[in-house]
């Protein structure tokens, strides 16, 4: 699942895609253990009941046994067939049901927040009641198929001891060999229903299984080129050549999208919302393929290098870090597993953080708990800068990284991201464009195209869009104030 591309991780429901996966490992456990250690025997069972009965008593008798087997096989597999919608029906009421509890409890703040617990559970609720319908409706189904086999035996039963009466009255059988017959015919069906069982088992988990292989065989949108090379970043210069872009269902993405980010220099895109800013990063990290153009690194078309290489030379903050439920030590060396004690320290210090974790009592052995509940924003933030710092990328991207931050948080964070994307190419997405007035290069986005571009100084001379955004968000304090 980690190998596939961010379209097919943006449209998933993890509790659905968990709960396929979980089923269908399950199934090939089953299938395996099945295969070796019943059904081989038991086929050779078979074969050996019906050939002790012809050479023994008779044709006749392997006759009755061979046409039991025959219609016992052909009902199963027709009714079999027949029950698999409804099996298919369980299984996508499981997975709707396992979507929505992991939806309700990944979500919970919000959850709680709306005091909507009862409402949550009534549609968990809802969701196992189609579930409950389903499976009613399946284990009906194998209700049926198990009367109709056992009928089936029963008559081959009654036409076993009918032939062997005849037999014994014409004299050929005596008494004795009427319980022969019935006690081979008896542990005949012993196998038989084994054999039964294992075909609607089996195509229960096939149809356990072909939800996870569909899965398997899902192709990644990007994928690296057969003769791929490793990027190299001597300076880390990032430039983009008329690139054009269309998210999936929208018109507007990037359209002839062109600039350079020098080496060591720091590069800030701005704009609207919907203007295309974060189409950019994801575009440089190569989660999508540009539909025009080319984007580059050090004279390197990001399409010829694998992703491997590529991510290993970023380093991204995010507007929203999501630490996972691990120590502040595992969270932070994320970015780099092997590092040595002395350059957690030293990350956690540029980041401003060292001091906060040496004041918690177990230091760096805390638990930040679910998404990283447990800090607050700015520690969170900065947790996210010490992992850059550690992974020490040849480009940093700045991805909104203190707009969700209050005033002074976002003033020591702010400090802690200069500090971090000195001497590197630094990319910069900002909201707040006080953030970025002394970026080297700022870079106006409007509707996927560049509309301007120079210093903070040269744009305000413009008086242009860089200027009314700059003005607007100027004027928001006096307006707070008010």
């Amino acid at each position: 699942m980690h190998s596939l591309s961010v379209r097919f991780h943006q449209s998933k429901r993890t509790g659905a895609v968990y709960r396929t996966i979980e089923r269908g490992v399950r199934a090939i456990d089953f299938l395996l253990r099945f295969l070796a250690f019943n059904i081989a025997p038991t086929v050779i069972e078979l074969l050996l009941a019906a050939a002790v009965l012809g050479v023994r008593y008779g044709w006749q008798f392997s006759l009755i046994a061979g046409a039991t087997v025959f219609i016992y096989a052909w009902i199963t597999f027709g009714v079999t067939e027949w029950r698999l919608k409804h099996r298919r029906e369980m299984n996508e009421a499981d997975s709707e049901a396992a979507g929505r509890a992991v939806d309700s409890l990944l979500n919970f703040e919000t959850v709680k927040s709306f005091a909507a617990e009862e409402r949550e559970s009534a549609r968990y609720d809802r969701a196992l009641a189609s579930y409950a319908d389903a499976a009613v409706r399946s284990n009906t189904s194998l209700v049926l198929l198990n009367v109709l086999q056992t009928l089936i035996m029963n008559i081959g039963l009654v036409a076993m001891v009918i032939a062997a009466g005849y037999l014994v009255a014409s004299g050929p059988m005596g008494p004795g060999d009427i319980t022969a017959v019935i006690l081979i015919m008896t542990n005949l069906y012993a196998p038989l229903n084994i054999l039964g069982f294992a075909y609607r088992e089996i195509k229960q988990t096939s149809i356990d299984m072909e939800k996870m292989f569909t899965l398997l065989d899902e192709a990644p949108d990007v994928a690296d080129a057969p003769d791929a090379a490793t990027l190299v970043a001597k300076g880390g210069e990032v430039v983009f050549e008329n690139v054009g872009f269309a998210h999936e269902g929208r018109d507007v993405g990037l359209d002839a999208v062109s600039f350079i980010a020098p080496a060591g220099k720091t590069t800030a895109i701005v704009g609207p919302s919907g203007a295309g800013k974060s189409t950019v990063l994801k575009l440089l990290f190569r989660f999508y393929d540009p539909s025009e153009g080319r984007v580059l690194i050090d004279g390197q078309d990001l399409r010829t290098v694998t992703q491997s290489s590529l991510r290993s030379a970023l380093g991204l903050v995010p507007q929203d870090v999501v630490l996972f439920n691990d120590t502040i030590r595992y969270n932070i060396a994320y970015g780099k597993p092997d590092a040595t004690q002395e350059e957690l320290d030293q990350a956690a210090a540029r980041a401003q953080l060292l001091t906060f974790i040496e004041s918690l009592p177990q230091q760096w052995d805390t638990r930040v708990g679910e998404r990283g509940l447990k800090l607050s924003g700015g520690e969170k933030q900065r947790v996210g800068i010490a992992r850059v710092v550690l992974k020490d990328p040849a480009i940093l991207i700045l991805d909104e990284a203190t707009s969700s931050l209050d005033s002074a948080t976002e003033d020591e964070v702010q400090g802690a991201l200069e500090e971090a994307s000195r001497g590197r190419t630094t990319l910069v997405v900002a909201h707040r464009l006080s953030t970025i007035a002394n970026a080297d290069q700022i870079v106006v986005l409007e509707q996927g195209r560049i509309v301007e571009r120079g210093t903070h100084a040269a744009l305000i001379a413009q008086d242009g869009l860089y200027a009314d955004l700059w003005k607007r968000q100027a004027e928001e304090p006096a307006l707070a104030a008010e």
